[in-house]
């Protein structure tokens, strides 16, 4: 009964200190979450003041008057000029391909891109393929010029003996002379057309022989597009023939470009031009403008027309063909007048204006007045 009891006392004690703790961690939890309401009010309110202050800071600073400082500028004496811009490339006067005169295949090569070469020099060497046809016609007519030539030696040689012995008249030995050298003639050309199927190229015409491609004028290789072993065709009437190479002078140079048709107007052959060569440090060079395209090219919506002008080259320069380069053309010009930075000028329609400085002072004032000669000062804001 007694131990029964004591079991009661206890499992209730321990119901009591169950719930004494529950409570505790209620409380603990309320405490935490009042805390963390108090923080976050506090922010927000340090938030919303911040924003207010900036508010009020940024209406203040756009409310203060913007204060203006001018730079004083005398009108000086100086060189004005109004330019135009036209963009293009640089490339030789005259670009030459070397075409071969007979057709076949490449079989040496002996100059290269960017080499000098001289008016009759030999470029390449062209291996003759012979047609079967021609080739055999060809042996034919000289198998038949030597059957002729035995045979009219033969007679040749009777003939001299009678002359020499008085047999036959001086005019018959001519005769027979002549005969015997125009079978000689023939059996030599015979043998000349059979070479040249054969190889292109004969013993008594070597030196102007079709096989050997040559440089038609003095200047340097641009461009070699052949390889050895390529097959060419020799240029004719139906048929421009391949490139063997392209010569041009370096030293002969011509700039080409284009110009608006708003610009076009204002210039002419013979006025002079900078050149600026982007590739070459931006080195300028003097050129004298020489055509203007009677005709405009419309390109992007906008009408151009193609300008020349000769680059002329002074001696330590080396331009190479295809660099870009722009060219400034000067389409007026006014020495030694009284000038202002552009910067002052103030544009209102068709007139012009300039800030002139009234008193020239600490408390300076300004006054805008049309821009006219006699000008003290001009002032330019900043």
């Amino acid at each position: 009964m007694i131990y029964t009891l004591i079991q009661i006392i206890n499992h209730k004690s321990e119901i009591i200190n169950h719930k004494y703790f529950h409570c505790q961690l209620k409380k603990n939890i309320v405490m935490k979450n009042r805390i963390v309401k108090k923080v976050l009010r506090i922010i927000f309110l340090v938030v919303v003041g911040a924003a207010v202050v900036g508010t009020f800071y940024f209406l203040w600073k756009k409310a203060q008057p913007v204060i203006t400082v001018y730079e004083l500028v005398t009108p000086a004496r100086d060189t004005i000029e109004t330019k135009t811009v036209a963009t293009g490339k640089v490339e030789p006067r005259d670009e030459v391909l070397i075409k071969p005169q007979m057709s076949g295949i490449i079989s040496e090569l002996l100059k290269e891109a960017g080499q000098m070469v001289k008016e009759g020099e030999i470029i390449a060497r062209i291996k003759v393929i012979p047609e079967m046809v021609q080739l055999n016609s060809a042996e034919s007519r000289v198998r038949v010029a030597k059957i002729s030539l035995e045979q009219i030696s033969a007679t040749f040689k009777r003939d001299e003996e009678l002359h020499k012995q008085g047999v036959i008249s001086k005019e018959d030995y001519e005769t027979s002379l002549a005969n015997y050298k125009k079978a000689q003639e023939e059996a030599e050309n015979a043998q000349d057309a059979l070479e040249i199927i054969r190889e292109g190229i004969s013993k008594r015409s070597a030196a102007s022989s079709t096989t050997q491609v040559r440089s038609t004028i003095t200047g340097m290789i641009l461009d070699v597009p052949i390889k050895v072993g390529n097959s060419v065709i020799q240029s004719n009437t139906f048929n421009d023939g391949t490139t063997i190479a392209t010569v041009a002078d370096m030293n002969n140079m011509i700039f080409k470009g284009k110009v608006d048709e708003t610009e076009v107007g204002r210039i002419h052959e013979g006025m002079p031009i900078k050149l600026t060569v982007g590739a070459m440090e931006s080195r300028t060079f003097d050129a004298e403008l020489e055509y203007v395209a009677p005709k405009g090219v419309e390109e992007n919506g906008a009408v151009l027309f193609e300008v020349k002008a000769a680059v002329h080259m002074p001696g330590d320069a080396f331009i190479r063909a295809g660099y870009s380069a722009n060219a400034e053309i000067v389409l007026k010009r006014a020495e030694n007048v009284l000038s202002v930075p552009e910067s002052c000028v103030e544009f209102s329609g068709d007139s012009t204006f300039v800030q002139v400085v009234k008193r020239k002072s600490r408390s300076s004032s300004l006054k805008r007045g049309p821009l006219r000669w006699g000008c003290p000062m001009v002032s330019r804001s900043r």
